[in-house]
């Protein structure tokens, strides 16, 4: 079991967390359907009322906050989980929030006419685009596709790159910025897409749903959640139900496996003025955890 220290507890399903530069880390709360801070001593407020699902999180160019949110899940007692799509659910979204005031406005809830099903996580290149999961809701009887789009913080572009993909949720950047990794949520896979130009991934081979490679997998009952990429380009991914952060190098070797407390430890980043101090979400106890990295995580674009 790895040496984990929790930070904060009472959690509602955390997911996203972001490092700030005073130390402290902004999380999503998704079955409270809020966005949290949680100090360096612990002390947890409200960050944004931004209702939903708020999933991923990340900071952009202009210092705001931008918003993967699942448009809301069902949750019902004796259940971490949501449970299918919350009752009011109409679309989910990407949303721009204000650092100051904590306010939510909408910035994409479609592309090509289609609207967005359940955004999940994204991350800033250093154009000051975002690439962006979709992980697509779950009914009681079929399912959305997933996918992987681009869009522009401004509102004015948003393009399809992958669709469709099963269940794609972590998504990041190679320090090079020429790959861009996406785990694959249901079967636990880690597949790497080609980048040519922002927002333009390599094009799919015929008889292929999409352009994407499986670096690695893992087999049992393991599924793959939310990811972080270290400086030395290895690919950190949270892994569902057997309850490990996941270490893979680029070329598919599990370099280490962390035992979490948490059977759904969710999401991991990284922070710290060497940036080995690792943020993760247990999200099945509603707590977060931090402990030391044995390697530096890669410092986000505008983060």
């Amino acid at each position: 079991m790895a040496d984990v220290t929790i930070l904060a507890t009472g959690l509602g399903f955390p997911e996203g967390p972001v490092v700030c530069a005073d130390g402290s880390v902004v999380l999503t709360e998704i079955r409270n359907n809020k966005c949290s801070r949680v100090t360096t001593d612990g002390k947890v407020s409200v960050f944004s009322e931004c209702g939903g699902g708020p999933n991923g999180l990340a900071i952009g160019p202009d210092g705001f906050f931008y918003l993967c949110d699942n448009g809301g899940s069902r949750y019902v007692e004796g259940h971490s989980m949501g449970i299918g799509p919350h009752p009011d659910y109409k679309f989910g979204s990407v949303q721009r929030i204000d650092p100051k005031t904590g306010e939510a406005k909408l910035l994409y809830k479609e592309v090509n006419g289609h609207v967005l099903s359940a955004p999940n996580d994204l991350v800033f290149d250093t154009s000051g685009g975002f690439y962006f999961t979709d992980l697509g809701k779950r009914y009681a009887r079929h399912r959305d596709h997933g996918g992987l789009y681009y869009a522009l913080p401004d509102g004015s572009k948003i393009v399809e790159l992958a669709y469709p993909i099963l269940s794609p949720n972590g998504c990041g950047l190679s320090p090079d910025g020429k790959t861009i990794y996406v785990a694959d949520t249901e079967g636990a896979r880690l597949w790497a897409f080609d980048i040519e130009a922002p927002g333009v991934i390599k094009a799919k081979k015929s008889h292929t749903p999409h352009s994407g490679r499986v670096i690695a997998g893992l087999g049992g009952n393991a599924r793959f959640d939310s990811l972080a990429v270290l400086a030395n380009g290895n690919i950190c991914v949270a892994t569902l139900t057997t309850g490990y952060i996941t270490e893979i190098s680029p070329a598919g070797d599990i370099v280490r496996a962390e035992k979490m407390p948490d059977a759904y430890p969710t999401n991991i980043c990284f922070g710290g003025p060497d940036m080995r101090t690792a943020y993760i979400t247990l999200s099945d106890t509603g707590r977060l955890g931090v402990m030391q990295w044995p390697e530096p995580g890669l410092k986000l674009n505008f983060n």
